[in-house]
Parts: C-alpha cells; sequence; structure tokens
C-alpha cells in the first residue's frame, strides 16, 4: 500500500487555540539565556586539544615528495628544481613564440563539461583496446627523445612504469636505450618503436627489422620533421648532444647536485639509431632525416612492415584520410608538440573533422591524439570528442625529471584519479559511453 504524506500548507491559517499566545505578546529570553550554549566562550580543556594535537613527523623520502604533487603542474614545478635549465627547457619548450603549445594548452581549457546525472558509477572502467589489443588505461606513453638525458633512468623508467600500468610504451629513434634494452627491462609490457625516415634507406630498413625482432607490435612513423623547429630555448641554453660543460652549466649544477651526479656516474648516452653523436639537436636532425618522403615512401614502408602502422604528425583532415588509404592502421594527430611549426593546427580542433571523415569513409583506423595534455580531464574531453587514444609526452617527462621511474608512476596515477572522477561525475562509466554530447567547445 502506497502512503501518501501530505506537506503543512503554509496558505492554510491554523485554527486559533485558546493556549495561543500572539508573536507580538510572547515572552523573549533576556540575558545571557539568550545565546546558544556552543557558543559561549569558554577555556579549552585538554580533552578538546588532544585530537587536535596530532603532529605528523617530517618526511622528506622520494616517496613522500612525489606523493605531494596533485597535479602534473606540481610534477612540472618539481621537475624543474630538480634538472638543470637545458634539459628542462629541451622539455619544456616549443618552437619560436611558443604560440602553438600555448593554443594547444588552452584548448582543452575552452571547454565545457556536459554531465548527465542519476547514473550508476560505482565502478569506472577505464580500459579500450588500441590497435587490436587491450590497454588498461586511455594512454600511452609518446616517443620523446634524449630521454635519459632528462633523468638518468631515462627509457627504462617509462617501459617499466608503462608496463606496470599496462599501457603502451613508445620508444623514438633518437631514444637514448636501444630497443632490445628496453624490450628487456620491460618484457611483459607493449612495445611500439617510432621510426623517422632517413636519407639512408638501409638504416632505417635496419630499424625495421631490428624493431620487429626485439617484439614491437607497431610502428610509429612521424612525419613533421622535414627540417627542425626553431627552438629557441635550445638556442639560447647552447644545447647540445650531450650537454657541454660551460661555465653556466657548471653553476648550474651547483644547485642541482643530484642530477649531474647520475649523469656523470652512469653509462654516458647511446642512441637507439647511432652510437654517438656529438652537436646540436637542429644540426642532428637536419643531417639525418629526410626532407624529401613522400607517399610512396609510405607505401614502402607498408610493404616493409608487417605489423600495426602508424603515422604521427597528422595536422590536416586531408592528409589523415590519404595516409590511411595508403595503408596506415591509425594516426596521430600531432603538431609535434608545438616543437615543430609554430601557430600549427591544434590537434584537439582537428579531431571532430578527422572523426567525421573516417566515419563517412567507414574507416576503422584508429584515431589518437598528443600535445598539450597536462589532466585526465584533458585524455576525457579527447576521447569524447572522437579519439580511440592519446599519448603523453611532455607529462611523462616532467614525472621523471620529478623522481625517475617512481616520477612515472606518480604521473599515471594522477592521470589516472584525473580520468576516473571525470567519467564518474560525467555519468559515465567506461569509455564507450562517452560522446561528442559530453563535451562542447566554447567560442567555437
Amino acid at each position: 500500500m502506497t502512503h501518501t504524506i501530505q506537506p503543512n500548507n503554509p496558505e492554510v491559517t491554523p485554527a486559533p487555540d485558546a493556549t495561543d499566545v500572539p508573536a507580538a505578546t510572547a515572552p523573549r529570553p533576556a540575558g545571557p539565556s539568550a545565546v546558544p550554549a556552543a557558543l559561549k566562550r569558554r577555556l579549552p580543556k585538554y580533552s578538546d586539544l588532544a585530537p587536535l594535537m596530532q603532529f605528523k613527523k617530517p618526511e622528506f623520502s622520494k616517496e613522500a615528495r612525489l606523493k605531494r604533487a596533485s597535479t602534473i603542474w606540481d610534477l612540472r614545478d618539481m621537475a624543474k628544481r630538480r634538472t638543470p635549465q637545458a634539459p628542462f627547457d629541451y622539455t619544456d619548450g616549443a618552437a619560436e613564440g611558443e604560440i602553438t603549445l600555448r593554443r594547444a594548452r588552452e584548448a582543452f581549457l575552452d571547454i565545457e563539461f556536459r554531465p548527465g546525472i542519476l547514473r550508476n558509477v560505482s565502478k569506472i572502467d577505464l580500459s579500450t583496446d588500441i590497435l587490436g589489443k587491450p590497454s588498461r588505461l586511455p594512454v600511452g606513453i609518446a616517443p620523446t627523445g634524449f630521454t635519459r638525458m632528462m633523468q638518468s633512468e631515462g627509457e627504462y623508467a617509462g617501459s617499466q612504469a608503462a608496463e606496470a600500468a599496462g599501457i603502451p610504451y613508445t620508444l623514438s629513434t633518437m631514444g637514448t636505450a636501444s630497443m632490445e634494452d628496453v624490450a628487456a627491462a620491460a618484457p611483459n609490457g607493449r612495445n611500439w618503436f617510432q621510426l623517422y625516415l632517413w636519407t639512408d634507406r638501409d638504416r632505417s630498413l635496419e630499424l625495421i627489422e631490428r624493431a620487429a625482432k626485439a617484439g614491437n607490435d607497431t610502428l610509429m612513423v612521424t612525419v613533421d620533421t622535414a627540417v627542425a623547429g626553431a627552438r629557441l630555448r635550445d638556442v639560447r641554453n647552447g644545447m647540445t648532444i650531450p650537454p657541454a660543460l660551460t661555465i653556466k652549466t657548471v653553476l648550474d649544477a651547483s644547485y642541482r647536485p643530484a642530477w649531474w651526479f647520475n649523469f656523470l656516474t652512469h653509462e654516458p648516452l647511446t642512441f637507439a639509431s647511432l652510437s654517438r653523436y656529438t652537436g646540436t639537436v637542429a644540426d642532428l636532425i637536419n643531417s639525418m632525416f629526410d626532407p624529401t618522403l613522400t607517399f610512396e615512401d609510405l607505401d614502402w614502408l607498408r610493404e616493409t612492415w608487417k605489423g600495426k602502422l602508424v603515422v604521427k604528425g597528422i595536422q590536416t583532415v586531408e592528409d589523415a584520410r590519404k595516409v590511411v588509404d595508403h595503408g596506415a592502421d591509425g594516426v596521430v594527430l600531432s603538431n609535434h608538440g608545438g616543437r615543430q611549426l609554430d601557430r600549427a593546427p591544434i590537434p584537439f580542433h582537428l579531431l571532430p573533422g578527422v572523426k567525421e571523415a573516417f566515419t563517412k569513409d567507414n574507416s576503422d583506423a584508429a584515431i589518437m591524439l598528443d600535445t598539450g595534455i597536462m589532466s585526465g580531464a584533458d585524455i576525457i574531453a579527447a576521447l569524447a570528442l572522437g579519439a580511440d587514444f592519446t599519448l603523453i609526452g611532455r607529462a611523462y617527462l616532467y614525472g621523471l625529471m620529478a623522481g625517475g621511474r617512481a616520477g612515472v608512476d606518480r604521473t599515471l596515477q594522477i592521470l589516472e584519479k584525473d580520468m576516473a572522477r571525470t567519467m564518474a561525475l560525467l555519468g559515465v562509466s567506461k569509455i564507450s559511453e562517452l560522446t561528442p554530447d559530453h563535451v562542447r567547445l566554447l567560442n567555437k
């Protein structure tokens, strides 16, 4: 039986009662009795103070320090304090006026989430499939060059953290650990290899064969480096590979002795694709990479590589469709982290157009996105607008510089917590429930 409870109706005047006293004539308490007991002043008792006086012993361990980081920006602050200026700026900086990087980050800020309510979000599932295999999180580690220069654990920390998190790790051609060593360090991880096609095709073929032998299931070819971008922070810092000891770097080292101790007491920097190099980063790129690349080279790569093939550096809808026509299994919408062409298209803005084009083409090619991601909410926004997967570069390097392997773990923990909280507040419990209706681009 249903019971109906009638609310009081303030518009109905109750019948007068002989015992009622008009409010105007009712006696009012006077003096101290008018103050509630809880608001009367008194001397505090020890029993009241004791629960409040629980002073924690200061903790100065790396684990405690990293635990205090609540955001990727916190890790960036730690990284800046612990890393010499040249390596930090190599990670943190971008090309020319750094307009592209700033716009990429602002793009994620200039959105409005549109949450649904009254959904069961007691359990959040962040797992997804990418390029035919599962990933526990919808984010992987992007290829980054010279990584052991940022912190001595470098690619080993990145690949092992990715393995532990159940996500892909991408080793760069310009990585400072060989693909064989990375495979040995993370034998149960999902390792990808990022390729720059060289002018010397035999050297490129050698790398492709090594990548297959080392167990990489995906080859990611980067196509936006016909020439090096004007990375002015590197120019001003006199950035060289390996770092050179000058008066400036020696003074810088005095504030960051741990970095220099690690750098000088570990194996000298070597690369995935060449044994040694001395010179500027721009000179290295301009001397190695092929400015004559065309779609015919992509056809050659598709015939040569038998695993999954991804093209990174897509900046127009037309090029996204075209590389898929030439055999790519997926694309990475990327402007190289703003490090090549300043004022380049923003991947997050490009995403809806590429998704629409692939849908019209009935293409199942994967859409991945990088550049500008600094929180788990950024990742959820990208997935809602059509990305199948995301990649992080700077965010992971900030964690690496802040605390080595433990710092990379902390990066992934922060992002995972961000993603789970954002999805719960949006009213979705799994990635497949995200739709463009959950995000509105402001001023678009």
